[in-house]
């Protein structure tokens, strides 16, 4: 029998504001977070999204603002009393302790009977797939044991809101990968609200809901996976999510151009003069038989071909002057037909691929 998890709440964080000096670690920050929902907070080093996380979890007090969980103010409620499991970096297991030792820790702060606490660790243990495991010592176990006993140690209690601190950041990637699905799936499972943090776009990308992007103390968008991959709001997150190539253009209403030629697009037009061009390397194509009737069509000189087995990286110079990359599958019709250093091309672009962002916010 695995563990179930209370009713999930929803969070509500308005108008938090936290300085270290004159540096705004957060900086008017609002967010809503959905009973149940799966939402990642994500940015460089030092974009304040750990602060956040800190904030929710009570070990941060900020300067001003407000915090619900749920219809209750906690936002000056100690740590222990807020009811919320979380999960570190550093997996923070106590050596000494057995793994059910662990585990069994928050039960027995909250004085819970011997049988209580020894049905409720094997449940918690049953549920990360380490069942049988509890009499081992921490050190005999590999690193995604570790995390699932983290993990195991944060849902014993039952709490109805986690909160993951890039719990798998020292983990090899293959290992990260697996304990990616492994969170996903034990996610759905309990459905407990879960806040969880990362610096890798991809990570964020295959496990969340919804992800909140964060850069200098300020989330820069909020969105599904898809909807930021694909419309960024601005060219921190278009930069940040995925990789790209930026094209300056020009506009008169919704007429835009790019070296003096008309462009189709079929999205929405940021309010702002300072238009750029994003291109992902994937969206790109050859185009053997020259320019495509309704299309966007750019002539260039291959620079670079990269090999990769699968697929290929094409790094061409527009006549423009712009470099800008093509990623490629590679199947048996076209791996002898690749382009070679100097070759001509002709690059295009779907009209539902040209994507226009605000170039200003960096």
């Amino acid at each position: 029998m695995t563990i179930k998890a209370a009713e999930a709440l929803p969070i509500s964080v308005r108008n938090v504001t936290k300085t270290y000096g004159a540096v705004h670690a957060l900086d008017d920050v609002s967010l809503e977070v959905k009973s149940g929902e799966f939402l990642t907070l994500l940015g460089p080093s030092g974009s304040g999204k750990t602060t956040l996380l800190m904030v929710l979890a009570g070990f941060t007090r900020p300067d001003c603002g407000s915090l619900t969980f749920g219809d209750r103010e906690v936002i000056r409620t100690p740590p222990h009393l807020r009811e919320v499991g979380m999960t570190f970096q550093s997996y923070a297991l106590f050596p000494h302790m057995t793994v059910a030792g662990n585990v069994g820790y928050p039960l027995r702060l909250r004085k819970r009977p011997k049988a209580e606490i020894a049905e409720r660790v094997e449940r918690a243990l049953e549920t990360v797939q380490l069942g049988g495991y509890g009499d081992r010592r921490v050190d005999q176990l590999s690193g995604g044991q570790k995390q699932r006993v983290a993990v195991a140690r944060a849902i014993v209690f039952e709490p109805r809101i986690l909160l993951m601190d890039e719990p798998l950041s020292a983990l090899d990637k293959k290992l990260r990968d697996q304990m990616q699905i492994e969170l996903r799936h034990l996610h759905e499972q309990l459905g407990m609200t879960t806040v969880y943090v990362t610096h890798d776009q991809r990570e964020a990308l295959t496990m969340s809901d919804r992800i909140a992007v964060v850069n200098h103390g300020r989330i820069m968008q909020l969105s599904t996976p898809r909807d930021l991959y694909e419309h960024p709001a601005n060219r921190f997150v278009a930069d940040f999510i995925g990789d790209s190539t930026f094209l300056t253009v020009s506009r008169v209403g919704r007429d835009v151009t790019f070296g003096g030629v008309p462009l189709i697009h079929a999205g929405p037009l940021p309010d702002t003069p300072d238009l750029q061009l994003m291109i992902r390397p994937e969206r790109i194509v050859l185009s053997p038989d020259g320019p495509r009737d309704g299309a966007n069509n750019f002539a260039a000189t291959a620079t670079d071909v990269v090999y990769q087995g699968d697929s290929y990286l094409l790094h061409a110079r527009l006549d423009t002057g712009e470099m800008v990359a093509l990623r490629g599958a590679v199947r048996g019709s076209n791996a002898t037909s690749l382009p070679r250093l100097g070759d001509r091309v002709t690059l295009t672009l779907a009209p539902e691929d040209t994507v226009l962002i605000d170039g200003s916010q960096t």
